[in-house]
C-alpha cells in the first residue's frame, strides 16, 4: 500500500502534465460541444464561458435533424471509409507481408518505392484523377470517393513493420504444413496483426470522415455527400449564420468517430506499442 501510494506521488506531477496537455488538445471539441448548446447570441461573447445561460439543445439541433438528412450523411460515410479501409487492408497486408518475410529480386528497391510515397501529398494526384473520373462518367459516384484512396502506401509501411516483429518460425512451421503464402498471410498473419489492423484502421476511418478536399471536388449533390461535405452543405444552403445549428451539425457528424474511438482504444493503443520500427 505504501509503496502504491510512493508511486502515485512520484507520477503525480507526469499525469497532471499529460492531463493539461490532453485538455488543451480537446479544447475546440468541448467549445464545439459548448456552442452546440448556446443560443446565437451567447456563443461570441467576451466572456467565452462554456456553460450556456439558456440552452438552446431543443433549437439547434431539432434544426439540423429538420433540415439535414443526417442519416444519408452517416450512411455515405460509413460506406465510404469502409470500402476504403476493405481495399486498403486487402492491398496492404499481402504487400507488407512480401516486404517483410520474402526475400524477393528488387525488394529493398518496392520498399524505396513505398517510402517515396509517402512524401507524395493526395493534393498532387488530384486533377489526373478528376480528369480520369469524368472520362469515365464517375463523377459524384461511390466509386469516385472511394477508388483513389484504396492503396495506403502507409499501410503497406505500418504493416511491413508490425510483421518484422513476428518470429520467422511461425511462417516457416505454416510452410512445413504445406500452406500457400496466400494462406499463410490470411490464416496466419492476419490474426497476429488485429492490433496494427486496429490500429491504422482508427488513422483511416478519421481521415476519410473528416476529408472535405477530395469529396469537395467530385460530389455535387447531397445524395453521395460524405459527413464533412453535408456540414458544408448544412453551412452553404440552411446554416446561413447560425453558428449553434452549425456547430450541432458539426457534433452530430463527428459523434459516430469518438465513439468508434472509445470503443477501440485499448486496441489502438496496443497496436500503436506493438508496430515497432525496425528496419
Amino acid at each position: 500500500m505504501v509503496e502504491r501510494k510512493t508511486s502515485l506521488l512520484r507520477d503525480a506531477p507526469r499525469l497532471l502534465v499529460l492531463s493539461l496537455l490532453g485538455l488543451l488538445l480537446l479544447m475546440p471539441y468541448i467549445w464545439m460541444v459548448a456552442a452546440s448548446l448556446k443560443p446565437a447570441d451567447e456563443i461570441f461573447r467576451a466572456s467565452l464561458s462554456l456553460i450556456p445561460e439558456r440552452f438552446a439543445v431543443a433549437q439547434n439541433y431539432g434544426r439540423v435533424f429538420e433540415l439535414v438528412p443526417v442519416a444519408r450523411y452517416l450512411l455515405n460515410g460509413i460506406i465510404v471509409c469502409g470500402g476504403i479501409l476493405f481495399f486498403q487492408l486487402l492491398f496492404a497486408i499481402p504487400a507488407g507481408y512480401a516486404l517483410a518475410k520474402l526475400n524477393f529480386r528488387g525488394r529493398e528497391l518496392a520498399l524505396g518505392a513505398v517510402m517515396l510515397g509517402l512524401l507524395v501529398p493526395p493534393h498532387v494526384p488530384a486533377l489526373p484523377l478528376y480528369a480520369g473520373f469524368s472520362q469515365l462518367g464517375l463523377l459524384d459516384t461511390y466509386t469516385a470517393l472511394i477508388a483513389p484512396s484504396t492503396i495506403s502506401v502507409f499501410a503497406i509501411f505500418l504493416f511491413r513493420q508490425f510483421f518484422k516483429s513476428l518470429p520467422d518460425d511461425l511462417i516457416h512451421a505454416a510452410r512445413l504444413d504445406g500452406m500457400s503464402e496466400m494462406a499463410i498471410v490470411w490464416r496466419v498473419v492476419l490474426p497476429n496483426a488485429w492490433p496494427a489492423a486496429t490500429a491504422f484502421a482508427i488513422f483511416s476511418v478519421v481521415a476519410h470522415w473528416n476529408d472535405l478536399f477530395w469529396p469537395l471536388i467530385v460530389v455535387n449533390t447531397p445524395e453521395h455527400a460524405t459527413p464533412a461535405l453535408g456540414v458544408l452543405f448544412f453551412r452553404t444552403t440552411e446554416g446561413d449564420d447560425d453558428f449553434g445549428a452549425l456547430m450541432a451539425a458539426a457534433v452530430v457528424m463527428t459523434a459516430p468517430l469518438v465513439i468508434a474511438f472509445l470503443l477501440a482504444q485499448r486496441r489502438f493503443v496496443e497496436g500503436i506499442a506493438t508496430t515497432g520500427l525496425k528496419g
